[in-house]
């Protein structure tokens, strides 16, 4: 035990000087063997090896299956404090590490590692609210449903993720959908503070008081900064809400299409409601299903926040009023069922061109009907000018920096398949036509260059679609707080800031 924290100390200790060097001279192997060996001493218990019975499952446990890859050890820290040590020791060691909170970043890297250290966060679970029941303080290894779960027994909700297994961390970083963003704004706008270990081991808090900058950072700018520990979100007296959920056959795309455009130009402040909006076409039948799944806060059954929806014939209509946590649990998307990428593009609402890309995506799809496995959807997420109102009166902000002078509206490739050999042909497949169709909506004055990192694929850039100077603000506020390069260098997956 004393060497144990003599180590310790003497790791925490390290000059960064000492750390920026061995970066640059440590190989991949090398450092994760410093680095795993040091842990197993210093975090006794938390070290999981290859050879371990626990190895396999937990290399696994990841949404995506193209994320699986063999880490050198996997490492559970059980609270801040061995966060702190963990991070000092890669960074003494100059070892390459991933961040896993809820696994569900679906590209290679973004939360593994082949050969380098897996940090994983699911044992940092703990769920506080306050005692004005304002607030809820959430651990980095928490899903949305854990939090909606905890909440519950207070009447109380949150902004947070919509489907049950979504981890907390990587959606609160990137900015957040919720069903409710036009009332509420996104997930990061509810965020008022942030529990965070920095790149040499120190952990600060960051809110609108302390480390401010950092605060505005953190709305939006990833995995560059450095790992939250806890996250303090707004809650909400909701305990009740209205939900839909219809099916759509094809011949009513056009019309379902112009309703999606109706609701994301609508602006309503008075009642949340939103929608996850999705086409999928099943290229052996030849069948067309648009869904509506909608939520508005209350008890008003059908929601009317939908009737441009509901005045449509449908295949299915499902109404219902339920508690948060029981609408939650019904939207499971299961681990390791498949390979999938996301790519997309954005652009002001617009009927006739959002038909166009839905005609052209199906018959780009048809060219792909021998790929084994394959599960095409085009998914169209609503962000609403008065989502954008509140980062914009806050006082605070975010990264994003959009204007809230007009809606827009996410269209996504959401692409599932099952065979490794199909990966590169998928990944042609989304960029060559993301790409005619985005220069399309450029030539008509349609389109946005904004990127929601958690619509993208690993081949795009979504930096590039912030304003520069929130981008430049951004690479300050990573100098100041993490000048030796370990969450740019070290912890290189997922969306990185470019260096210049």
């Amino acid at each position: 035990m004393l060497y144990r924290n003599l180590l310790t100390v003497a790791l925490q200790g390290a000059s960064l000087t000492n750390a920026v060097a061995t970066m640059g001279r440590t190989t991949l192997e090398e450092g994760a063997a410093c680095a795993c060996e040091q842990l197993a001493v210093t975090l006794d218990g938390a070290v999981i090896l290859p050879d371990s019975a626990d190895y396999e499952r937990e290399s696994l446990n990841f949404w995506d299956i193209r994320a699986v890859l063999e880490p050198k050890c996997i490492v559970f820290p059980e609270d801040p404090s061995q966060v702190s040590t963990a991070v000092s020791v890669l960074t003494s060691c100059g070892a390459q590490f991933a961040i896993r909170g809820g696994g569900h970043m679906n590209f290679p890297g973004s939360n593994n590692i082949d050969g380098g250290v897996l940090l994983a966060l699911n044992h940092l679970k703990d769920i506080h609210v306050a005692a004005d029941n304002k607030t809820v303080d959430v651990g980095p290894g928490t899903t949305w449903a854990d939090v909606y779960g905890a909440l519950d027994a207070y009447d109380l909700y949150c902004i947070g993720g919509r489907l049950k297994n979504i981890g907390v961390p990587g959606l609160s970083l990137i900015g957040g959908f919720h069903y409710l963003i036009n009332k509420y704004g996104m997930v990061m706008d509810n965020i008022v503070n942030y529990d965070v270990v920095l790149g040499n081991g120190t952990q600060v808090i960051a809110n609108s008081t302390s480390n401010p900058d950092l605060f505005w950072a953190l709305k939006g700018g990833a995995n560059n900064l450095g790992i939250v520990t806890k996250f303090t979100l707004k809650t909400f007296p909701i305990p009740q809400i209205s939900t839909t959920i219809q099916v759509f056959n094809e011949s009513v795309i056009k019309d379902f299409i112009a309703a999606t455009v109706d609701m994301a130009n609508y602006r309503n402040l008075d009642v949340g409601a939103g929608p996850i909006i999705t086409i999928t076409y099943n290229t052996t039948t030849r069948e067309v299903d648009a869904v509506l799944r909608g939520v508005q806060e209350g008890n008003e059954s059908p929601p009317s926040s939908f009737r441009n929806f509901s005045a449509i014939p449908s295949v299915v209509t499902q109404n219902a009023v339920m508690r948060p946590i029981e609408w939650h649990n019904s939207l499971d998307s299961p681990f390791q069922m498949f390979r999938v990428q996301f790519a997309q593009k954005t652009m002001e609402p617009d009927t006739e061109q959002l038909f166009r890309i839905y005609q052209l995506w199906k018959k780009s799809v048809d060219g792909l009907s021998d790929v084994e496995g394959l599960i095409p959807t085009l998914v169209l997420n609503l962000l609403p000018a008065s989502a954008l109102t509140v980062g914009k009166t806050n006082g605070v902000g975010n990264v994003w920096g959009l204007n809230d002078d007009q809606s827009l509206i996410i269209w996504q490739f959401s692409t599932g398949w099952d065979k490794a050999a199909s990966d590169l042909r998928m990944t042609n497949w989304a960029k060559n036509l993301l790409d005619f169709l985005h220069a399309e909506n450029q030539v008509k004055g349609l389109a946005s260059e904004f990127l929601y990192m958690g619509d993208s694929g690993e081949f795009q850039d979504p930096f590039l679609g912030y304003p520069k100077e929130n981008v430049a603000r951004l690479r300050a506020v990573r100098e100041q707080y993490d000048p030796s390069g370990t969450f740019s260098v070290l912890n290189w997956g997922g969306f990185k800031l470019p260096s210049v």
